[in-house]
This record gives C-alpha cells, structure tokens and sequence, in this order.
C-alpha cells in the first residue's frame, strides 16, 4: 500500500510540475474606506460578490476581509501540503484541520500583516510525535501560499489520536 502511494505521490508531482495553473479572484470597491462597501469573487464561484467593507476588515461587522481571506488560503494550503508529507512518510491522514490566524497591525507606515499563525490538529493513525513534526514542518515550508507570503509564520501542530 505505501508503495501504491509513493508511487500516485510521485505520479502526482510529475504532473504538477508540467503544469502552470492562474487562478483569478476580483475585487469591486465603491466609495470612500470608511463609508465605501466592496465585493470579492473567484473564478470558481465559490465567492460571488461577497461583502467586506471598513467595518468587516476592522469593526467585526458580517462580511469577510483580506486578512481571513489570506488565512483560509493558508490554512487550506497547509492542510494539503502536511497531507502530501504524511503520504511521503507511509502515512495516511484521517483528518487534518488548520486555522490560519493573520495578526494586522497598525506600524510607522500604515497597516502591515506581522505573523500568520498555523494551528493544526491532525488524526493519523500509526503516526508517532517526531515523524508528525517532521512532516508539519516541511509542510509548513513548502507550502507554496507560505513561500508567498513574506512575513513570519509561526504553527502549533498537534496530533490527535
């Protein structure tokens, strides 16, 4: 079985790496920051003119932000990542489940994002402590939204038994 794997893993990578993949996503903003309202989209639909606004991005109002837009590509990013090291390793993830915390900060110059944090809880069986370490953190490394991102990434990763 971990031969039939390694062997779709491989399969995989090769396939990858002939391939260049653009996906696109939108923005509309009208108005002025504070009083203005905007709307995201993705090629795929999955957003459709959904709503952020001043108040999403800094008052908690209903709608979503950059910053949690970045987080849940990271998180989800990783999640497939650790899942690709784990299957490298002979081990097959039950679950794995990542948030993505993005600190914003206001900073000499405006608003920058600091630190993205990576909280993960995984369920894999056979999987000692060492080896889900291992795997967290090359995932966490080769991730290619962490390779894009240039600020400090930080992870707690924990396996669940």
């Amino acid at each position: 079985m971990a031969a039939l794997m390694s062997a779709c893993t491989r399969d995989l990578q090769a396939s990858a790496d002939l391939m260049i993949m653009n996906r696109k996503a939108s923005a509309i903003w009208q108005g002025g920051l504070k009083d203005g309202r905007g709307t995201v989209s993705t090629e795929s639909g999955v957003l459709h003119e959904t709503a952020y606004s001043f108040r999403t991005r800094f008052e908690n109002e209903k709608g979503t932000n950059p910053e949690e837009l970045v987080g849940a590509a990271h998180a989800g990013c990783f999640s497939m990542a650790l899942s690709a090291q784990l299957s490298e390793a002979g081990l097959t993830p039950k679950r794995i489940e990542t948030a993505g915390t993005v600190t914003l900060e206001k900073v000499a110059d405006g608003f920058a994002v600091t630190a993205i944090h990576l909280d993960v809880n995984a369920i894999v069986p056979g999987a000692d402590e060492a080896k889900f370490q291992a795997a967290a953190n090359k995932a966490k490394e080769g991730c290619p939204i962490s390779k894009l991102l240039n600020t400090e990434i930080t992870m707690q990763a924990r396996l669940n038994a």
